[in-house]
């Protein structure tokens, strides 16, 4: 009697590798591949057609990355990446965020193809496909992967959910027309210039 194994395998990083460079946004989460925020398997290969994030979804994903980078990367005290960047958080956890940073003192887990731990800061900005994923799978693995704080943006209600890591759990702060950084003193992200 034949058995279907082909999802009982979680896959890896090194399954990761293999799937090819089509220009779509592929992740593992915990071990399911999941395209263009949808999981592989439980959508029609229509639905994997998706074209890239909006104008305005990268309008604002452009300009948080500007206001981030000026005050973290020009300063010397971390390193902004854009997406796509590959953050390997854990063998069966690969993911490509909207704006990932690292702080200058964990510069080690960059890697020359990939980042190889945990960042600092998780930037995820929403889009109707996504949605699902980053406010109930993602935030979920990030907690528990240990990522310091994690921010979900929805740039058509112009909200950022800011949840920051406390014994172990996200917390969420406050609602604010200025966000303030809390894993580096002093770096603010006026809100007002990025919608």
């Amino acid at each position: 009697m034949a058995t279907d194994t082909t999802q009982t395998r979680k896959l890896t990083y090194a399954d990761y590798v293999k799937i090819p460079n089509d220009g779509r946004r592929h992740e593992i989460i915990d071990g399911e591949h999941y395209i263009n925020g949808q999981r592989h398997d439980l959508v029609g290969e229509e639905s994997l057609l998706n074209p890239a994030p909006s104008t305005y979804h990268q309008a604002v994903s452009g300009r948080l990355f500007f206001q981030l980078f000026q005050q973290i990367e020009l300063k010397d005290l971390g390193f902004v990446f854009p997406a796509p960047c590959d953050v390997q958080l854990a063998e069966q956890k690969i993911v490509q965020p909207d704006i990932v940073v690292v702080l200058k003192g964990r510069k080690a887990i960059i890697t020359p193809t990939k980042i190889k731990g945990i960042p600092d800061l998780v930037v995820e900005i929403l889009s109707p496909s996504s949605e699902e994923n980053d406010c109930i799978r993602k935030r979920a693995m990030y907690q528990a992967a240990g990522v310091s704080e994690y921010w979900i943006v929805d740039p058509f209600e112009h909200v950022v959910e800011q949840l920051v890591l406390q014994d172990g759990r996200f917390q969420p702060k406050p609602d604010a027309d200025v966000r303030q950084l809390t894993i580096l003193e002093g770096v603010n992200v006026r809100l007002n210039e990025i919608w």
